[in-house]
């Protein structure tokens, strides 16, 4: 497992959540970022858990784990950027969506790796 990969969905968890918080407090903004929240923070901590492994099939089902994940976080920020109003916020949430796109491409690679 790769230290940089681990800091990086780490990251990606920490940027999501101040991102969340600084988005509107409301009914319908909560339930969308209550979930951005649990997946984001699931791709850094599932893909840590990916070093603990105990076999190849294992390997592989915690790096799917990592994928679905990580693909959840860009449907949230998706939606959350076609619902957000605050201008400031815009370019954070397209990075981030390039960020869990680019982490989706990285982990859908190592998975063809390891299958072969």
């Amino acid at each position: 497992m790769k230290v940089e990969m681990k800091q990086r969905t780490k990251q990606f968890a920490i940027d999501v959540w101040r991102l969340c918080s600084q988005l509107p407090h409301s009914r319908e903004y909560n339930s969308f970022v209550n979930q951005l929240i649990r997946c984001s923070s699931s791709v850094a901590a599932n893909y840590r858990a990916v070093s603990r492994a105990k076999s190849k099939a294992d390997f592989i089902n915690k790096l799917k784990i990592v994928e679905e994940e990580a693909d959840e976080s860009q449907f949230f920020l998706e939606v959350i950027e076609e619902i957000n109003s605050n201008l400031e916020l815009t370019n954070e949430i397209k990075r981030l969506i390039k960020e869990a796109d680019e982490i989706v491409a990285i982990i859908v690679a190592s998975l063809k790796t390891s299958r072969s």
